[in-house]
């Protein structure tokens, strides 16, 4: 199951064919991107040859890949097809789903409609804007937002989930946010029905062997329409067990046999292949699941071995140099410290900058040494 899953999400070698993003991010869906350079790092692992530069080239000049609002009402880079149908079934859903944590920060129904409309009006004048530009503008138009709070980056993400705005090109390392409609051309939305039905179908597609529920949690859609989506993309669909629960993988992969060969990737923090699901404990051991999430929200980096995660890493960078540290949770084989050993280097390309690697034992900043080959 766990090498299927790591097929599919475009993490083995005979996965990993594309040097496109928006083909990389049509596949999976999508990937999380409330931390920017873990989402262009999640390209990295599941690309061959991909750099930081051509991720850059597709967000702010090919605009062929879009970073906004979207599964569970959180920060996701996808294929530009995909943001306007994605949107539209799951922008109202998340923005309704808003309302009570809007209504703390005091954002009441007036105050958001007059709010994203000026925005709308706004951007259309000025072209992209961080945050605080948008924030003092919208002073102007009389939509006052508490600074001690989280406010304003709520009726930027309600404008978003809306289809009015989305993030635009990085300035000095701060986001900036256009409207959707001058960085993405426009297109016909499907019906809900067909919407849920594609939304099922990919979700399986990137995802399978996987279940009801982990579709639910992925999408943040409630289980009634998660149903209707599966019923309506059933042909497509076989149905297989998932830890004896009843599950769903695309049919043609039924067929596909696993490698022989061991596939490591280094997945960044908030990777989709471990927020993909209800639960992680399948691919990940209790005491590796402690580590990366060691609380405020975070999901921290971890090494995948055929769909299996083994161990913590982290990098520093100082200007064209970085350090990556390794931390296993068990004996690592030789074929995955080699393993490890070509994924520093491609990060090392990817980013364009010198990474030198340490592995640490379970004391103390101690060399790990190799295990006998397995």
């Amino acid at each position: 199951m766990l090498w299927l899953r790591a097929r599919a999400q475009r993490l083995t070698k005979e996965s990993a064919t594309s040097t496109l993003p928006h083909t990389i991010l049509h596949d999976v869906c999508g990937l999380q991107a409330q931390a920017w350079s873990a989402a262009t790092l999640g390209m990295r692992a599941r690309s061959a040859g991909l750099d930081a530069g051509k991720v850059t080239r597709a967000l702010n000049h090919d605009r062929s890949i879009v970073r906004t609002w979207l599964m569970r009402g959180t920060l996701h880079v996808v294929a530009a097809e995909d943001v306007r149908w994605l949107l539209h079934l799951l922008g109202p859903v998340f923005a309704h789903a808003a309302a009570r944590r809007h209504a703390q920060l005091g954002l009441d129904d007036d105050l958001k409609t007059r709010g994203v409309a000026a925005i709308r009006t706004i951007l259309a004048k000025t072209g992209p804007l961080t945050r605080y530009e948008l924030v003092d503008q919208l002073r102007n138009w009389g939509v006052v937002l508490d600074a001690k709070t989280q406010a304003a980056i709520h009726l930027i993400a309600l404008a978003g989930l809306m289809g009015v705005v989305c993030l635009g090109p990085d300035r000095n390392g701060a986001s900036t946010y256009v409207l959707l409609d001058d960085w993405v051309a426009k297109a016909r939305t499907p019906a809900r029905e067909t919407a849920l039905a594609e939304l099922a179908r990919r979700y399986f597609a990137a995802f399978g062997p996987a279940t009801v529920d982990d579709l639910s949690a992925w999408s943040g859609l409630p289980m009634s329409e998660v149903r209707s989506g599966i019923a309506a993309a059933r042909a497509s669909l076989a149905e297989v067990s998932v830890q004896g629960q009843p599950g769903f993988v695309l049919k043609q992969r039924l067929a596909l046999r696993a490698s022989v060969r061991t596939d490591v990737r280094l997945l960044p923090a908030f990777d989709t292949y471990l927020l993909g699901y209800r639960r992680r404990d399948p691919a990940v051991s209790p005491a590796l699941q402690r580590r990366l999430q060691r609380g405020g929200g975070w999901l921290h980096p971890a090494v995948v071995v055929n769909g299996r995660a083994v161990a913590a890493w982290s990098l520093r960078r100082t200007g064209l140099r970085g350090r990556l540290t390794l931390e296993p949770f068990e004996a690592l084989p030789r074929t995955v410290r080699v393993g490890v050993d070509d994924e520093v280097a491609d990060i090392s390309r990817f980013l364009g900058i010198s990474v030198q690697a340490e592995v640490l034992g379970p004391a103390r900043g101690r060399p790990l040494p190799d295990s006998a080959d397995q």
